[in-house]
Parts: structure tokens; C-alpha cells; sequence
């Protein structure tokens, strides 16, 4: 039985999480123990599916727990020795620490920055400036759609960047991936029921649509990404993609298959959702332009964010709407508010506005240009041909691929672990937990050089020795 603290300002995901660990780790569960699925956890609780399927989700990547297809999840088998340095860790009450994540000497989490680059001085000025500035505005609430400045610096980068045709009117400021995609939902629920997906490909967009009632059709992914053909065959009429680099194998969809997607939006009256997650991150050849400024007036609903580049922690995000569902938009969200900070708003549109952000978009790509080709040349250096790269040349993480390792998902993870190394797993991409047992995502933006390569090290060592 889970009680959640309400006193606590922990999120809701958080609480759970760290419940059911502790549960775990003080044997309350014991291993093997099946646990209650996602919609009867959320209907004990009384919160969201999207809020226990983040726990679980949490759970799974650190190793607490395994997946079985079509029957649940369950407690992991684990040393028992991991056991006890656990709770010597934690002390004679769990509780007390429940706020600390376990601690990895390594990790490679495919989402995560290096605290050293964000811009904290310089964010910390224009933020001041703009508390100065416009701390009037703070007695009010803001635009529905976010600070129209800001609109308009987007638009401007998205034109001369990634392609992109609109204006300042047809983009909404949202807080992170899964605010922009629970505002489009409800907006496709009124004439489509069906969302078409990458698999393998981002897990947020299925929790989201499916907590929206839509049904998901997992479609396969090929060197040229979304496989066309299979897309065709489905009775889908709106399909996630990302089609620059697709997450998580990395590919890049040619012009003339994006041509193709258009074509058949257009024949099923169907919508494209076009997730352009890291676009600025693309370290060799052209940029690779959005697939919206292909057909700016086409039912393409383009999504960006400054996670990747900036801050995850600031949950600033933008879409751009087509016309045809801007409409749409406005009456069912009429009576809403952003649910950005103003000012972090404001301090962002000054960012962009003095030229900052281009400066600190050039740093970025070179950073962690460096780090990609560090990851690569380790990976050559302790793997050799034992392994393929798949996915280099863009983002922040890589899929490794082992040749000729027996070892499961479940073993490479579990071995990561004991080796204070931080894997998150690549069957959580696939909407059936498919795919190869012996591919492994590799992040590489929170560690230096140096630890990269003693990083894969440990791997190298954990996974052959």
C-alpha cells in the first residue's frame, strides 16, 4: 500500500517512485513480486496514469523492476548484497533520505547536460534586467499563447534555421513535450482517434495520446526513418515523427520520403505531428531543414524545445500550429494561461534578442561535438568490432549494438549498475518492449572527456569480463 505525503512538495511521480523502492529495498517486495499495473496504481492513487508510468518508468531504468510482455511488471532479482549497502547507505530510516537518487560514478543518460553549460551568469543578468524592467507585468496574468516578444524571436530563428514558414500568431509557448503534446491532443480527439508512432520512438507521445483515449499503431523504422509503406497500410490519420533525427536510432528521413509523408497527410486528411527535438545538435553536413517548411500550410504541427541546448530544467518548449487548428485551438483553450514563467519568458526573448542564443547555440555544438567524438573514438579504442555505432553524427547519445554478446537487456543493465554506471534502457522506445536484446542507448552531455572514456571502460569491462 502506497500513501503519498501531501505535505510534500515532491512531484507526484517522485513520491511514488521513491515508495516503492524503498519497499523494495527494505524487502517489503520482494523479488519477483508482480506489481499492480499502471491504470489500477493510478486508480488507487487517484492521479494520472502519465504520473505512475513515470514512476514505473524511473523504476525500470534503474534496474528495481522488469517488464514482461502482456503480463506486467515485476520486482528485479538482485544480489543481496546490493541490498544491504543500500540501506547502509540510506541509514535506519529509508524515509529521511528518500530524496536522494541512487548515485552513479558514470552516467549516460541520453537527455542530460553538463551543469558547467549553461549560461548562469549571463542568465542570471538578463533575468535581473528584465525583474527591473517589467515587474509590473507580475500583477497580471499572461498571454494565453506566452510573451508575444518571445513568439517573435522564435519565429525569426525558426525561419532563418530550420526553414520553418509562420507567424508569431500560429506559435504557443509551452512548458516541455508533454505540455505541448496534452494541448494537441484534445485538439486531434475532435475528428481523428488513432496515432501512428515510430517504434522504437519517444515513449512521452504514447502516454499522452493514450491517456487522451487515442489508439497507437506502432509503425517500424528503417535507415530512412518511418517506414511509408507500413504508415499506408494503417488506418492512422495522425502520425508522430521525428524525422531530422529520429529517437532514438538517429536516422534522417530523405526529402523525397518527407515529400511522400505530406502526400499522405493530405490523401487521409490526416496531421502530421513533427517533433524537431535537436535539430541545432548536428555535428557533420548541412542542417538538415524542418519538415514543415516543406508545406507551411499542410496540417503540420511543428514542435521544438530548449532542453536539449539550454536547460531541461527550465521546461521552456514552443509549437508551431497550422492555421487549420490554430481555430481549434482557441476555443478549447480560451480560458487558459501559459504555463511558462513570465519571466523566465521574458529573460529568454532577451537572450535571443541581443544574439545572445546564437553565441551560445555555436559553444554548445562545438562542446558537444568534442564529447560525440570522444564517445566514438572510446568506443573504437576499448570495443573494436565487437560492437556497431548506430545513430552518430547528431544529438546527444548514440545506440550501441554488440556483435556476438548473449547477454539480455536485463543482464547488460544489471551489470551496468554494478558497475555504478547509469544506462537507460532501449526497450522502453518500443510499444511492445521489442527490438534487439543487445542494443544499448549511450548519452554522453553530462560527463567530460575523461570520464566518458573511463565510462565505456567499465562497460567494456562489466559486459566481457
Amino acid at each position: 500500500m502506497l500513501i503519498l505525503d501531501n505535505n510534500s512538495r515532491q512531484p507526484l511521480h517522485n513520491k511514488i517512485y521513491h515508495q516503492i523502492k524503498n519497499q523494495i529495498l527494505s524487502g517489503k517486495l520482494p523479488p519477483m513480486t508482480k506489481l499492480l499495473s499502471i491504470k489500477n496504481l493510478a486508480n488507487e492513487l487517484s492521479v494520472s496514469r502519465n504520473t505512475v508510468e513515470y514512476a514505473y518508468q524511473q523504476l525500470y531504468a534503474e534496474g528495481y523492476i522488469t517488464s514482461k510482455p502482456r503480463s506486467g511488471y515485476y520486482v528485479s532479482v538482485m544480489d543481496p548484497e546490493f541490498f544491504a549497502s543500500s540501506l547502509r547507505h540510506t541509514g535506519t530510516s529509508l524515509e529521511k533520505n528518500s530524496d536522494k537518487e541512487k548515485a552513479y560514478s558514470f552516467d549516460f543518460h541520453p537527455a542530460c547536460l553538463s551543469a558547467e553549460s549553461f549560461p548562469v551568469n549571463l542568465w542570471r543578468k538578463l533575468y535581473t534586467e528584465c525583474l527591473k524592467e517589467d515587474y509590473k507585468q507580475l500583477a497580471f496574468y499572461g498571454s494565453q499563447q506566452g510573451d508575444l516578444a518571445l513568439r517573435h524571436e522564435i519565429q525569426k530563428y525558426l525561419a532563418h534555421s530550420r526553414g520553418v514558414s509562420c507567424a508569431p500568431e500560429q506559435i504557443v509557448i509551452c512548458s516541455g513535450l508533454q505540455d505541448s503534446l496534452s494541448l494537441i491532443a484534445p485538439i486531434l480527439r475532435e475528428h481523428h482517434s488513432i496515432l501512428a508512432v515510430e517504434d522504437p520512438g519517444h515513449f512521452i507521445p504514447k502516454s499522452v495520446f493514450q491517456n487522451y483515449s487515442f489508439s497507437l499503431v506502432p509503425i517500424p523504422v528503417n535507415q530512412d526513418g518511418i517506414d511509408l509503406e507500413y504508415l499506408n497500410s494503417t488506418t492512422s490519420t495522425v502520425v508522430y515523427v521525428t524525422p531530422s533525427h529520429q529517437f532514438p536510432l538517429g536516422c534522417v528521413m530523405p526529402v523525397a520520403n518527407r515529400l511522400k509523408l505530406i502526400e499522405w497527410a493530405e490523401k487521409v486528411g490526416g496531421v502530421i505531428i513533427e517533433d524537431d527535438y535537436d535539430s541545432e545538435l548536428r555535428y557533420y553536413g548541412k542542417p538538415i531543414p524542418a519538415l514543415q517548411g516543406l508545406h507551411s500550410r499542410g496540417n503540420i504541427v511543428y514542435m521544438g524545445t530548449f532542453s536539449k541546448v539550454l536547460s531541461p530544467a527550465l521546461r521552456v518548449s514552443y509549437m508551431v500550429l497550422p492555421y487549420q487548428l490554430l481555430t481549434t485551438y482557441h476555443k478549447i483553450f480560451k480560458d487558459y494561461s501559459t504555463n511558462v514563467s513570465f519571466l523566465e519568458q521574458r529573460t529568454l526573448n532577451k537572450l535571443m534578442e541581443l544574439g545572445y542564443w546564437e553565441r551560445h547555440l555555436r559553444k554548445m555544438r562545438t562542446i558537444y561535438k568534442k564529447k560525440h567524438d570522444a564517445l566514438i573514438q572510446s568506443i573504437h579504442h576499448h570495443f573494436g568490432s565487437q560492437v556497431n555505432i548506430i545513430g552518430e553524427g547528431a544529438g546527444l547519445h548514440i545506440v550501441l549494438e554488440l556483435v556476438g554478446n548473449s547477454l539480455t537487456e536485463e543482464e547488460l543493465m544489471s551489470r551496468a549498475r554494478s558497475s555504478a554506471v547509469r544506462l537507460l534502457p532501449l526497450s522502453m522506445t518500443y510499444l511492445h518492449h521489442r527490438g534487439k536484446h543487445s542494443q544499448i542507448m549511450l548519452g554522453f552531455g553530462s560527463m567530460n572527456n575523461l570520464e566518458i572514456d573511463q565510462g565505456i571502460q567499465r562497460l567494456y569491462q562489466a559486459w566481457y569480463f
